[in-house]
């Protein structure tokens, strides 16, 4: 890498940095190139991003931002996954932890909350964002349709009667 690649490329992880909810670090010690296509496209599709970086490009771009405090777990072959939506990296990247031994979670963070290992598994616990608007909505929704159903009772009720005393007088 020349001067310029090299400043692209610190420019291009410090923008990466400011604008994701949640950074996590992991170690690969020999996955073969299609093991990292499949975890890039889990990722894709989760909507999280997975790069492989120098760990001193790494560190530059991280100096001024929330994620400085991960330049220690900086250390051999890492890669970062990242997402704005603080779950979606942190499931990819422990799905993949559970089904590839040469993959490895070293922690992460979110913000400038540090997490290890162990805090990286509980966040990938968590509902999604997506999964959490779907649970509002519905939590929005459901006392509107109780209502809706509740003043339909009475006109049907009505309308029950009605048919009845029609059959009544009609017999």
């Amino acid at each position: 890498m020349d001067r310029d690649q090299k400043t692209a490329a610190v420019a291009e992880l410090n923008r990466t940095f400011s604008e994701v909810g949640v950074v996590v670090v992991t170690r690969n010690l020999g996955l073969t190139v299609a093991q990292s296509t499949v975890l890039r496209n889990k990722m894709r599709d989760a909507g999280a991003t997975y790069k492989v970086s120098k760990n001193k490009l790494a560190k530059i771009a991280m100096d001024g931002t929330d994620y400085s405090s991960l330049g220690d777990m900086l250390t051999g072959p890492v890669g970062l996954a990242s997402s704005i939506d603080p779950v979606a990296a942190a499931k990819v990247v422990v799905d993949f932890a559970k089904t590839n031994d040469k993959f490895e979670i070293v922690g992460g963070a979110m913000g400038a909350t540090t997490f290890d290992v162990d805090g990286v598994k509980a966040l990938a616990t968590l509902p999604s964002l997506d999964e959490l608007r779907a649970k509002i909505v519905g939590l929005i929704v459901a006392p509107a349709t109780k209502l809706a159903t509740i003043t339909q009772a009475p006109a049907a009720q009505l309308a029950r009667v009605l048919s009845a005393y029609a059959e009544k007088e009609a017999a």
